[in-house]
């Protein structure tokens, strides 16, 4: 049974599913034990954590813009690249509060979860109100990195909403390349 053969239910089903994930990250954001105190030894696993799950996002975001290249379903690409979008919002909050409550002075105004969750969403809206910001060299060289995976992920949203609209209007078909780029 196809998509094409029962698109109310299966669509109804992905769209429920693509709500769960996000809700799940969501809750394990503010779940992941980050503690004040801790040994030298604890503090470095978790860096090593942090690191490896911003590798592990990094991945999944290149992943999902390969995958998105070659897929012909828009819904399904932006379904996709919402999840790689949010989990990587939160991968970098964490990242943030983690840093902020290991090193002080490295940021200004990230006290809580929620303080570092409102500044990855106002760096990638690109809105910055000023109240929470980077201010030492290893925040700044964090915000770097999710300033370079913000572009990733609009770029390759504008891309993927540009071909969903093109679709639409041939009809599901996906859209002809543009004239001059050497196709054909």
């Amino acid at each position: 049974m196809s998509e094409s053969n029962h698109p109310g239910r299966s669509r109804s089903a992905i769209r429920l599913r693509l709500v769960l994930t996000v809700g799940l990250l969501v809750v394990a954001y503010y779940l992941v034990p980050v503690g004040e105190a801790a040994a030298q030894a604890d503090t470095l696993l978790r860096g090593g954590a942090t690191a490896a799950a911003l590798g592990l996002a990094g991945w999944f975001v290149v992943r999902e813009v390969v995958r998105e290249a070659g897929d012909a379903d828009a819904a399904r690409r932006l379904d996709r690249l919402l999840v790689a979008l949010v989990g990587g919002i939160l991968v970098f909050a964490l990242a943030d509060f983690v840093v902020a409550t290991r090193h002080s002075g490295q940021f200004v105004g990230l006290r809580t979860r929620t303080d570092a969750l409102y500044f990855a969403l106002s760096t990638l809206t690109t809105v910055g109100y000023g109240d929470v910001h980077a201010a030492g060299q290893v925040a700044r060289a964090l915000v770097s990195l999710q300033l370079v995976f913000n572009v990733l992920v609009l770029a390759t949203a504008a891309r993927a909403l540009w071909q969903g609209l093109g679709e639409r209007r041939a009809g599901g078909r996906p859209p002809a390349p543009p004239a001059g780029t050497g196709t054909g």
